[in-house]
């Protein structure tokens, strides 16, 4: 574990890796809570975590780089369940990338525990880890300009949930009508690092007859 000064008041500490980030991250949020870290922000990312607004970064510094990275707290109740239609325009490209039938990407996929890992890139996405690493998914080699809101998507060792319409690269294998992000909802983002995640399959939403 390294810990890199920012400015006067924050950290910036790195670890090997995503798994490390989140049990660091889940340590720093318990200690916040029972008062014994006094810290403004944590923001975590895939193998770093930001605390800003520290009286005194230097003594955070010794004391983090002086002791393992905790490990990651057991599994809590207060899990996200998120309805998805397995229809993405991608699911056949990553049946064919894990060589398994479509039908086996929604079952593998609905079957994996997830924890958001981080947020980023637009309000409201999460980027979730889960899913057996012999399953990762190679963003595309075209972006596409515009992903549908609700657009459920692989790329690398992650999942995400498009929040809005926007350009992306990532592997589209589904959809859900789950609203990500809703400024008048407090919170506003549904997923925030550390939340829980499963994904539930729903069938198609067929033609109006």
């Amino acid at each position: 574990m390294k810990a890199l000064p920012v400015g006067t008041d924050a950290l910036l500490v790195e670890v090997a890796s995503g798994e490390e980030a989140q049990a660091l991250l889940a340590d720093l949020l318990r200690r916040r809570a029972e008062g014994s870290l006094t810290v403004r922000e944590i923001v975590p990312a895939a193998r770093t975590v930001l605390l800003d607004g520290l009286s005194d970064p230097a003594r955070l510094a010794a004391e983090l780089t002086s002791r393992p990275v905790p490990p990651v707290p057991p599994r809590t109740a207060g899990t996200v369940e998120i309805p998805v239609r397995y229809d993405g325009p991608d699911l056949a490209d990553v049946a064919a990338h894990w060589g398994v039938p479509e039908a086996e990407v929604a079952r593998i996929h609905a079957d994996a525990e997830f924890r958001v890992a981080f947020c980023g890139f637009a309000p409201g996405f999460g980027y979730l880890t889960g899913l057996p690493a012999r399953y990762e998914s190679p963003r595309r080699s075209t972006p596409r300009t515009s992903v549908p809101a609700g657009s459920v998507a692989l790329a690398g060792p992650y999942t995400g949930v498009y929040p809005h319409p926007s350009p992306g690269g990532w592997q589209l294998i589904g959809t859900t009508d789950v609203v990500l992000w809703d400024p008048t909802r407090e919170p506003a983002a549904l997923l925030s690092p550390g939340t829980r995640v499963r994904f539930v399959p729903v069938a198609p939403t067929g033609p109006a007859t």
